[in-house]
C-alpha cells in the first residue's frame, strides 16, 4: 500500500486525496444497509455505476473530495465531500464513514477538518448538511463538529420505511474563522 498524500493532519483522522484503489472499499461502504439507512437512498449502487462516476466526480473542481485516513496507519475510513456552489461560494457537505469506523468519534474530527478546508483553504462562507431527524449519532458528530440547526424539512426522508423529517444544519466562516 502507497503512503496517501495527507492534505490536512489531525489528531486521530487526516485528510488525504482520494485514491482510485481503494474505489472498491468507498463502494462497500456506499452499499452498506447502515449507509443506506443514514443517507436515505434506499436501494443500493451497482459497481459499473459507483466506477462509472468516479472519474466525472474527480474532474469536477466544484467536487472537493477527502480520503478520510486514520492518522497512525493511514487507514482508509471514509470520504467527505463538498459540493461546492461557486456563484454564492458555499456548499453542501456529506460524509461516509466505513461501518468498521462507526461509533469511534471519527466523524466528527473528519468533519471538523473538512470545515477547516472549506473555511481557511476554499474560501466558502457557509457550509451546509442535510441529516435525517432520526440518525441522533449523526446530528451529534455534526453539532460537535461545529453544525448549527438551520431548518427542517417536513416529512422529506424515510427512516426504517416510515416518513421522517430532514434537518438542515449549517456552519459559516465566521465561526470558524474568528475575527480578523
Amino acid at each position: 500500500m502507497t503512503a496517501p498524500h495527507i492534505l490536512l493532519p489531525g489528531q486521530r483522522v487526516s485528510l488525504a486525496m482520494p485514491d482510485r484503489d481503494h474505489l472498491p472499499a468507498y463502494h462497500r461502504w456506499e452499499n452498506d444497509p447502515g449507509t443506506i439507512l443514514g443517507f436515505g437512498t434506499q436501494v443500493t449502487q451497482s459497481w459499473e455505476v459507483r466506477a462509472g462516476g468516479w472519474e466525472g466526480q474527480r474532474a469536477n473542481r466544484d467536487y472537493p473530495q477527502f480520503e478520510v485516513v486514520t492518522a497512525d496507519d493511514h487507514r482508509p475510513v471514509g470520504i467527505t465531500t463538498l459540493q461546492i456552489d461557486g456563484a454564492v461560494r458555499t456548499a453542501e457537505f456529506v460524509i461516509l464513514l466505513a461501518p468498521e469506523a462507526r461509533g469511534q468519534g471519527l466523524a466528527a474530527e473528519a468533519t471538523a477538518l473538512t470545515l477547516r478546508w472549506a473555511f481557511e483553504y476554499a474560501a466558502l462562507r457557509m457550509v451546509w448538511l442535510k441529516v435525517l431527524a432520526p440518525n441522533a449519532s449523526g446530528v451529534a458528530a455534526y453539532q460537535k463538529a461545529g453544525f448549527q440547526p438551520a431548518g427542517r424539512l417536513r416529512q422529506s426522508g424515510y427512516w426504517l420505511g416510515h416518513p421522517c423529517d430532514e434537518l438542515l444544519m449549517d456552519a459559516i466562516a465566521d465561526d470558524h474563522l474568528g475575527t480578523a
